[in-house]
């Protein structure tokens, strides 16, 4: 399809503004996540009560779960409709989603109150997140990349992980002030939606700065937007750079996932360590975790794709053993942070890397399809599983480090994946189906 830039075409007026408006609904999205994760024990007792803790535990974290099955679905469908309306207009769609989800899950009465349509209701809710979620990372790195300045395209698009990271920060210091002002059992009874409603209170903030996003110049320029079904067709004819993609993002999303929202609950329930020490914790990983996103992102636009994504991959593989076999011996906030340092520090070079590698390798008309489709099946089948697959995992073998396994397989799906998009220092083909 053939796109080109025409002299009347709108230029963006403020980069760093246009970075801030998209990067906004990334903020909920995360917000609400990582307190899904870190509340889990208290959501678990609310609306899935069980005589076995962890049996609990694992039903919330399956409707964590469950509602990141449908960020696949919500790639192919929203993803369609940005492909062919534009960026501006879907990344408000994916927010109203999104928002309606957060609202949800924060004012749904407990299970003592409304019997079993209490977790059919915050099932829901994860639904809705989960359809918004699958085209919202996607559409907004491929509207920061349409916006970068030449060269630069990595550490652009860096900046949607780098926003997600605020969400934590921010996420984290409201948990580890309301552990320092109320009990622990107060927290826990109801104290934990507090987040929540500061969450919805945000909503308004989000939908005004979404509102007075410009649309990128690249989509104004294109000769011709496909239809849903091109985009369709596209996605079908291209499902293998797809699959490479999504294996490319699963060590992406299996390490965010397990040093931010499994943390919390693998410090308090397996270190047993204070809550405020695993909320310290966390919150020094979203620092870090931001600061090495553009890191990575600039490194690769300097250096290139592939040498990054390999050589943090390897490292990822070769030390995730070592340093959580270290940790669980005897466990400490020293350790803690030390060994989470570690992982931030690949996930943050690898992050801000691999979305600059898949804007690039898939289609250029059908980016936000293909892009989200590969994150959100990641995201899907392996990042969100994290949390569950951790606690199965030290359930099944005793062993306290042997949610290292699952890092591990990310790894080595990562190394893979690399070595076959840049294999001979040439990008794997896409396939163009719609005609210019």
């Amino acid at each position: 399809m053939s796109q080109t830039t025409t002299q009347g075409t709108p230029q963006i007026k403020s980069r760093i503004g246009a970075i801030l408006r998209a990067t906004s609904g990334n903020f909920l999205e995360q917000f609400d996540f990582f307190l899904f994760g870190f509340y889990a024990s208290a959501i678990a007792k609310a609306f899935f009560p069980s005589e076995n803790e962890t049996a609990a535990l694992l039903n919330t974290f399956g409707v964590f779960w469950l509602g990141a099955l449908m960020r696949p679905v919500g790639a192919i469908v929203l993803g369609a409709y940005i492909d062919r309306i534009g960026r501006r207009q879907g990344l408000i769609v994916t927010l109203t989603i999104m928002a309606f989800g957060t609202v949800v899950i924060a004012f749904c009465p407990s299970y003592a109150t409304i019997g079993v349509a209490a977790p059919v209701i915050v099932l829901l809710g994860r639904l809705l997140q989960g359809f918004s979620a699958g085209v919202e990372l996607g559409g907004v790195s491929v509207y920061l990349a349409e916006i970068s300045t030449p060269g630069n395209r990595g550490f652009y698009t860096s900046f949607q992980s780098s926003s997600q990271q605020v969400a934590i920060f921010v996420a984290a210091i409201i948990g580890f002030v309301l552990s320092e002002s109320m009990p622990a059992e107060t927290v826990a009874a109801w104290g934990w939606r507090i987040p929540f409603f500061i969450g919805c209170l945000i909503i308004p903030v989000i939908f005004f700065l979404r509102r007075t996003l410009e649309e990128t110049p690249e989509f104004l320029a294109m000769k011709k937007h496909p239809t849903a079904s091109e985009v369709f067709a596209s996605a079908i004819a291209n499902w293998r750079i797809v699959i490479l993609g999504m294996m490319i993002a699963v060590l992406t999303t299996t390490t965010f996932y397990f040093i931010t929202v499994y943390t919390p609950t693998f410090g308090k329930t397996v270190l047993k360590l204070s809550a405020q020490d695993a909320l310290l914790v966390t919150l020094l990983v979203a620092v870090t975790n931001f600061i090495w996103n553009p890191v990575g992102g600039a490194v690769s636009d300097r250096i290139g794709r592939k040498p990054v994504l390999v050589t943090i991959a390897g490292l990822s593989f070769l030390t995730a053993y070592p340093a959580l076999h270290w940790l669980v011996s005897d466990p400490s906030f020293g350790k803690l942070l030390a060994v989470q340092m570690m992982f931030s520090f690949y996930f943050g070079t690898y992050s801000g890397t691999m979305l600059g590698a898949l804007v690039e390798i898939v289609p250029k008309h059908v980016r936000t399809t293909c892009f989200s489709l590969a994150f959100a099946l990641a995201a899907a089948l392996f990042g969100t599983f994290t949390p569950f697959a951790s606690t199965w995992l030290i359930q099944q073998t005793g062993d306290k480090a042997s949610p290292c396994y699952w890092l591990m397989f990310g790894a080595t799906l990562g190394i893979i994946a690399a070595l076959t998009v840049y294999r001979g220092g040439k990008t794997i083909a896409v396939q163009d189906t719609v005609a210019a």
